[in-house]
């Protein structure tokens, strides 16, 4: 089979691999889109030990919708031809293996297979292209779910990647009355203009002042003009983002970090005290956001394909990656295996 292997900086070894042995516990399955991580960018760019869990040496690639091509002889909950969506967390009964599944190889085994634990069947109202996103779209929902979001608050969110823009349509789905993406990139506000969302370049706008014009004043402010936003997550991974928060969240305010940040920050835990605000990080995801995320896919409010802005073939792996890289021409990126 076609397989990827992560070689370490800017090194990518695209090679054929023996096909997995199947078990009577187990289930082979295909990939049919893979999407390329934030993570996977990041591994390439800069190497392993970025704070992203991919090993030199190993297969990668976790995003993906599959089908599945064959069941060992004591699988009774699936048949060949379920589509699919691989948990990465567990799909290869090694928790260790989340970020270097296989998404990139043409088939993965799934040993003890289980249904809603290692593979989920994809509703038939989900496209493959907006399948192939399931899992940034945990990541993003974990996020809004550790916000705690009450119908009718707003909400500001830092990054409007896939998972920034997944966390934005996740807070809305769960009752957020407005949201507000921010991000340097005008390629990534558009489109979360066109998800309905309002937007600002901090580099052309202030954001707290555009926060304020949309959301009016917060009722308690202890800095001024704060806007009337509940909730701020991060999903870009900047420290300035905090200090932000610091600066004009209003009083009870919370804050989610989920973008991958290793610096060390000083907290002024006086101003939290007497602001009543609170801070959070959000990793990963849990089992019930697979859930959410198949329900919020199939809301009719949401175009999530206006998401993929680029398809590649497996062999443009490398160049599949090097586009996602710039996020002034690249959103979700996706690696198409042509399956019929």
């Amino acid at each position: 089979m076609k397989a990827a292997l992560y070689q370490g900086k800017k090194n990518i070894e695209l090679t054929e691999l023996p096909m997995p042995v199947l078990g009577k516990n187990d289930v082979v399955i295909q990939n049919i889109l893979s999407g390329v991580c934030g993570s996977d960018v990041a591994v390439y760019n800069y190497g392993s030990g970025t704070g992203h869990k991919i090993s030199t040496g190993l297969e990668f690639g976790h995003e993906m919708v599959s089908r599945v091509v064959a069941v060992g002889d004591e699988v009774k909950e699936f048949k060949v031809g379920d589509r699919v969506y691989p948990y990465p967390l567990l799909a290869r009964g090694d928790t260790s293996r989340a970020g270097s599944l296989g998404g990139f190889s043409e088939y993965i085994l799934i040993p003890n297979a289980k249904l809603n634990r290692q593979l989920y069947f994809v509703p038939d109202k989900i496209s493959n292209k907006i399948a192939a996103m399931i899992e940034p779209f945990t990541v993003g929902t974990r996020a809004a779910k550790q916000a705690f979001p009450k119908v009718g608050e707003n909400a500001i969110v830092y990054g409007a990647g896939t998972i920034g823009t997944a966390a934005a349509v996740a807070l809305k789905y769960l009752g957020i009355s407005q949201v507000l993406l921010v991000d340097y990139s005008d390629f990534r506000l558009e489109i979360a203009d066109k998800l309905g969302f309002e937007t600002v370049n901090p580099s052309k706008e202030n954001v707290q002042k555009k926060a304020v014009s949309i959301f009016g004043e917060a009722e308690y402010s202890r800095n001024g003009k704060n806007p009337n936003a509940q909730i701020f997550i991060d999903a870009a991974g900047h420290s300035s983002i905090l200090e932000q928060f610091f600066d004009y969240g209003p009083v009870g305010s919370r804050f989610i970090t989920v973008g991958v940040n290793n610096s060390k920050v000083e907290i002024d835990m006086l101003q939290l005290i007497f602001s009543t605000k609170s801070i959070g990080g959000s990793g990963g995801y849990r089992p019930e956001d697979v859930t959410t995320v198949f329900e919020m896919m199939q809301d009719s409010r949401f175009d999530l394909s206006v998401m993929v802005t680029q398809e590649f073939d497996w062999k443009d792996l490398e160049k599949a990656i090097q586009t996602a890289t710039d996020v002034n021409q690249a959103q979700k990126v996706l690696i198409d295996y042509h399956i019929e």
